[in-house]
């Protein structure tokens, strides 16, 4: 549909985060990225010239899109700040017909359960009852019954990795205004899943994450169903929330909780079949079956630390097991490791200047809790300056092992960001990499690949973890205790008006 007038008023916001409760780094909002009004649809592909899919009878005001990088807790202080800004903007653009609450879904502030539900209760006071509003949301999220009782329509990636974020997050621009052209409330039907694996484990990249995810389809062409979604939840949030779930949103109560019912039960049998992609191991393990393959581009995830699950992203436990191999130390073999941050290292290696040895110190900053200093000699291999993730790089060269070192926090999951070094992962028996499940890129880079289990605030030993507040029972945290009933499970939440 398009005309010359503007029909809808939309608005566009929200927080996004995935946050370790397990972590001692606190995010703040130095932390985030932040856009306002305008540069929040100029950041979405799908807007072209500030339309959405040639419709131009759209007014789209953007508030208040945050972002950051997986990490801790958002300090209270920097919540309230973002949420602050973003409320007054929102009231400012009043009235609405429709809001896209763009978000990740596993969010945690200092103090708050459901930071997610905390902020849309807000923004429904701010907006009313009468404006639409639509998510698309991680499918790593926690899905609150207080988050489905104030969203009207649901969707979530389907992909992990998720190279369906952008698709998703159309879709659920598409959905609102589907909605408001045919004048539609729909109702949920959503179900609390007693079950809570890592990302690691539920990557849709092989069996059983491929066919429970690729099933959701049938749910799709249902009459009266609009969207099914099923989360698998973000496992390191110490949270009543913290679990999978599923929403199916549509206009036939009947078929939403019939479909809900069967993507509960789907998920719930698989639940023994999740395992990790690749062989996994302790960390000396995995180097020792690296180095047995006498090849080149063998990629090893330092999975506990991974920021991008919500790690600290500066324990150098793989460093110190890589420099206690003798022929990585001795330059034999060779390896690299992305990435330590270390502002103070970095500093030392440009004061020195390339070429030069240095003596340095990486880690026990962000996350003493999980990680020790470690102090190394090595020669100053490369510098890389103003990165607008990592800030200033520094590479650190010991023996075979090359050690990347950002200023600030910066996930490797791009061949140029190493080649920005003068790194490339072929040239490399052994490339180490603070990641979880491999990105594409770095998958097709790999010749082969391995998971080191490790410390830090992302440890995949879920059994292991302090938990004190998720809901129980839960699986693999409990293990015998009967199915849940999913036609009493599945809750029906009426349309919002």
């Amino acid at each position: 549909m398009s005309s010359k007038q503007t029909r809808y008023r939309i608005g566009i916001g929200g927080i996004a985060i995935e946050s370790s409760t397990f972590s001692p780094l606190p995010a703040t909002i130095e932390d985030f990225t932040i856009h306002r009004g305008q540069e929040i649809v100029a950041n979405y592909p799908y807007f072209a010239g500030g339309t959405f899919e040639g419709r131009d009878d759209v007014e789209w005001l953007g508030t208040l899109k945050a972002r950051a990088i997986p990490g801790g807790p958002v300090a209270a202080e920097s919540y309230e700040a973002m949420k602050g800004e973003l409320l007054k903007r929102l009231g400012a653009s009043l009235p609405l017909d429709g809001f896209f609450y763009d978000i990740h879904g596993a969010m945690s502030v200092i103090g708050l359960d459901d930071a997610e539900g905390d902020l849309i209760t807000a923004i429904r006071e701010t907006v009313g009852p009468g404006c639409i509003i639509s998510t698309g949301m991680d499918l790593h999220g926690n899905v609150s019954d207080v988050l489905v009782g104030a969203v009207d329509c649901f969707t979530a990636y389907r992909q992990a990795p998720h190279v369906d974020a952008m698709e998703t997050k159309a879709r659920a621009v598409r959905n609102l205004l589907s909605l408001l052209d045919s004048g539609t409330r729909p109702y949920r039907a959503w179900a609390r899943i007693p079950v809570n694996l890592p990302g690691e484990k539920t990557s849709t990249m092989w069996e059983p994450g491929t066919t429970v995810y690729k099933r959701l389809a049938e749910s799709d062409g249902i009459p009266g169903v609009i969207d099914a979604s099923l989360w698998v939840g973000y496992v390191w949030a110490d949270q009543p929330r913290a679990n999978a779930t599923t929403v199916v949103t549509g206009t036939d109560v009947e078929a939403i909780k019939t479909e809900a019912e069967k993507i509960a039960k789907r998920y719930w049998d698989a639940r023994d079949e999740f395992r990790f992609g690749v062989p996994t191991g302790p960390a000396d393990w995995t180097i020792e079956e690296a180095l047995k393959l006498n090849q080149k581009a063998v990629l090893i995830s330092d999975s506990g630390d991974n920021p991008t699950a919500g790690g600290a992203g500066d324990i150098p436990y793989m460093v110190e097991r890589l420099l206690a191999n003798p022929s990585l130390a001795s330059g034999e073999r060779t390896a690299m490791v992305s990435a330590i941050a270390s502002p103070d290292a970095v500093k030392t290696a440009k004061a020195a200047g390339v070429g030069q040895e240095v003596t340095v110190t990486i880690g026990g900053i962000n996350d003493p809790v999980n990680g020790s200093p470690f102090t190394f000699t090595g020669t100053v291999f490369s510098i890389y300056e103003n990165d607008p993730v990592g800030g200033d790089i520094a590479v650190v060269r010991s023996g075979g092992v090359h050690v990347v070192i950002p200023t600030k926090r910066k996930p490797y999951h791009h061949l140029k960001e190493f080649a920005n070094l003068g790194l490339a992962i072929p040239d490399f028996d052994i490339t180490v990499g603070k990641w979880g499940y491999l990105e594409p890129e770095l998958k097709t880079a790999a010749s082969a690949a391995f998971q080191a289990l490790t410390p830090g605030a992302v440890n995949q030993d879920i059994e292991s973890l302090p938990f004190h507040r998720v809901e129980r029972p839960v699986f693999p945290l409990d293990r015998e205790f009967p199915e849940p009933d999913w036609s009493e499970t599945v809750r029906i939440f009426p349309p919002i008006a």
